[in-house]
């Protein structure tokens, strides 16, 4: 049985709020794990599946021609905005929220964490199917659209700070002082072995991709994706992609010393990060080739290309990829390069600015 399949007997036979199939017989294991000692165990990745609500599995991925013609290279879509929370984030939440849960560590607990918006969705769909309470801490400038799809899902929301990672400083003295459980996209594990389940299913299917184009926030989805892809593949390229105006976690990667610049100036919220995790920074060693930068301009012209030749709507940070494809030509052409739109949460005020 392949993983289609596998995520099918899932949905059919267990409910949202404990999915629990066991994914090893389904999920093929690599010849060999080229680092044994790694943060992110691939055993981990391969039973992730089994935890998260299908809802967010088994996405739409394709080669999209005219797009391809457009960036002069054979272009693979992974479509990580078909979902209720409209990202990728349902992966890493769902795993690290059901395996808890699973576990007991989650009894009597309440959940406190920070967000942008799509890792706060994240965690209040799995935390609501869970029966788990969940306050979030998000930055006083957050996209209202995002903050309140984070209410109606059932979080208790505190806006404070001026941006995510004061309102994520604000948000651990909170539940130090509480007691609550402190869970962070980036810092816990769990939310980079589910996102990894994306890999899984890109390199399930047809010919393997030269390289893997990644946007790079907190780190999850970068380093989930080349933890599976590099011992699947060990020649695939994986390159992250981050903001030019919020460089953090690349200087921080290619110097060897956690940077902390005084602020971020970018549009890509979901991946605006100021200050760097350090366990991402170093999960990111050993299978990350590359990171690039990207401009602003650079982004909004990616989110226009997708919705005119694919008529896909996405947010900054989701457009990252195809950005950094459209901007290193020469490094991507004739090549066959896989990205992920990993996100699609927009106000009607930013489609009309960035896409008309």
């Amino acid at each position: 049985m392949d993983l289609p399949e596998a995520a099918g007997l899932a949905q059919s036979e267990a409910s949202p709020t404990a999915i629990l199939v066991n994914m090893n017989s389904f999920t093929p294991a690599p010849p060999a794990d080229p680092l044994p000692g790694h943060r992110l165990r691939l055993e981990n990745i391969r039973r992730a599946a089994g935890f998260i609500d299908p809802v967010f599995l088994n996405t739409p991925q394709f080669d999209f021609e005219p797009l391809s013609e457009a960036l002069a290279c054979r272009l693979t879509l992974k479509l990580e905005t078909a979902n209720p929370i409209r990202s990728f984030k349902g992966r890493g939440a769902g795993y690290l929220v059901g395996r808890r849960a699973a576990e007991g560590l989650l009894a009597g607990r309440r959940l406190a964490g920070a967000s942008a918006g799509n890792w706060g969705q994240a965690l209040a769909y799995a935390c609501r199917a869970h029966g788990v309470p969940l306050t979030l801490f998000a930055a006083t400038t957050a996209n209202p659209l995002k903050v309140a799809r984070m209410t109606a899902l059932g979080a208790e929301m505190v806006l404070t700070g001026h941006d995510f990672d004061a309102a994520k400083q604000a948000g651990e003295a909170h539940a130090r002082a509480t007691g609550g459980l402190w869970v962070a996209d980036g810092l816990d594990a769990e939310a980079a072995e589910g996102a990894a389940t994306i890999a899984v299913e890109l390199l399930a299917h047809g010919r393997q991709p030269d390289a893997i184009v990644v946007p790079l926030g907190n780190g999850a989805l970068l380093t989930g994706i080349a933890r599976w892809a590099k011992a699947m593949n060990p020649g695939v390229e994986v390159i992250g992609v981050q903001a030019s105006g919020a460089d953090a976690m690349e200087r921080s990667w290619r110097t060897g010393t956690l940077v902390f610049p005084p602020a971020v100036s970018t549009i890509a919220d979901g991946i605006g990060v100021r200050v760097p995790i350090a366990e991402a920074v170093e999960d990111m060693r050993g299978i990350v080739d590359d990171v690039l930068l990207v401009e602003d301009s650079q982004i909004i012209t990616a989110m226009r290309l997708l919705f005119r030749t694919a008529g896909i709507l996405v947010e900054p940070s989701g457009a990252a990829g195809v950005a950094a494809i459209q901007s290193h030509p020469t490094r991507f052409q004739n090549r066959h390069v896989a990205t992920i739109l990993c996100g699609s949460n927009l106000t009607e005020e930013q489609v009309r600015n960035w896409l008309t």
